[in-house]
């Protein structure tokens, strides 16, 4: 029998701390609860923080946990969150992972969750995500860490990391489907009105906003016009001269302003149309390739597989949602 198990039940375990942000701890939390209640038997949840007292999430609440580090019971997963906590973390929440996370069958973080695993050593050649305005810290700081910024988790052996917030959620729907089936999963994912379940590496966030908001108004008009006609001509020189400025300059400039290229933007606004396509309408992939800018089938499918490692036919049967009678 497993550490952390009592015939065949799991226990996760949540680590809690000062300025932990709540929905990181929340939402994972929802489903393993919900896993339980539709499986009895499944889990057993607890909550852990150092000295056992009160802690206050960022947004103000308090939690209660369960335990303090001296007599936490041992983890089958042990899932760190993220919040404004993890910036400068207490040394005994880094002693205490560093000491008790290779014990854990799972170690999972939730967002900035995983500048705490990797303050305790935890990630070393591992390929990890976060939230994204924290992996470049994250890579800087700890070079021995393969940190990825797109994914909305990833999992690496025994080790989950997922982005913020709201992919902890999809996170623990992939791991209650791995431990009680898709069913379970599926109807956890119903009654919480999320979609079971989103892939691991599909794209934190839009291109919208993974971009910034260019300054001078022509260009926020072409990042406007790009977004709303993704199967118009969006060369360089088209957008160029719908910008009034010469292609040199104009790419010099939406590089400089939004932080990609117009290349990358449009890359991006065209995959988000068309994996919108794919889940909401019926529209065949060869229409879908025209609409979306591509050209051809084959165009799309390797932008798919590309960036989220499937093509266009197997994500829609992958990710659509099941229709309803």
């Amino acid at each position: 029998m497993q550490e952390g198990m009592q015939e065949g039940v799991q226990t996760v375990l949540v680590v809690l701390f000062d300025d932990v942000q709540s929905l990181d701890v929340t939402g994972p939390v929802e489903v393993f609860n919900g896993a339980e209640l539709h499986r009895p038997g499944t889990y057993r949840i607890a909550t852990v923080s150092a000295d056992g007292r009160a802690v206050r999430t960022s947004s103000g609440l308090t939690l209660v946990p369960d335990h303090s580090f001296a007599d936490a019971p041992a983890a089958h997963t042990l899932l760190v969150p993220g919040g404004a906590g993890t910036r400068r973390p207490d040394p005994r929440l880094v002693a205490w992972l560093r000491e008790h996370g290779p014990r854990a069958e799972r170690l999972v973080s939730v967002c900035t969750g995983a500048l705490l695993l990797a303050e305790a050593g935890l990630l070393d050649g591992r390929r990890v995500t976060s939230h994204w305005s924290v992996c470049d810290r994250l890579a800087r700081d700890h070079p021995a860490v393969e940190v990825d910024p797109d994914p909305i988790y990833i999992r690496d052996g025994h080790l989950a990391t997922s982005a913020g917030v709201t992919s902890g959620i999809d996170l623990a729907l992939a791991l209650v489907e791995e431990d009680a089936g898709r069913e379970v999963a599926l109807s956890i994912a119903r009654h919480l009105v999320v979609f079971l379940r989103r892939p691991g590496n599909q794209a934190q966030f839009s291109a919208q906003l993974a971009a910034q908001t260019a300054q001078r108004e022509p260009l926020r008009e072409v990042q406007q016009w790009i977004t709303e006609h993704p199967g118009e001509d969006l060369t360089v020189e088209a957008l160029a001269a719908r910008a009034r400025l010469s292609p040199r300059h104009f790419a010099r400039a939406f590089q400089t302003e939004t932080g990609m290229t117009p290349g990358r933007y449009v890359d991006r606004v065209r995959l988000e149309h068309a994996r919108r396509l794919l889940e909401d309408t019926s529209d065949g992939v060869e229409e879908i390739s025209r609409t979306c800018g591509y050209g051809t089938p084959e165009a799309m499918r390797r932008a798919f597989v590309r960036t989220l490692g499937a093509a266009p036919a197997e994500y829609r049967r992958r990710f659509r949602p099941a229709p309803t009678h």
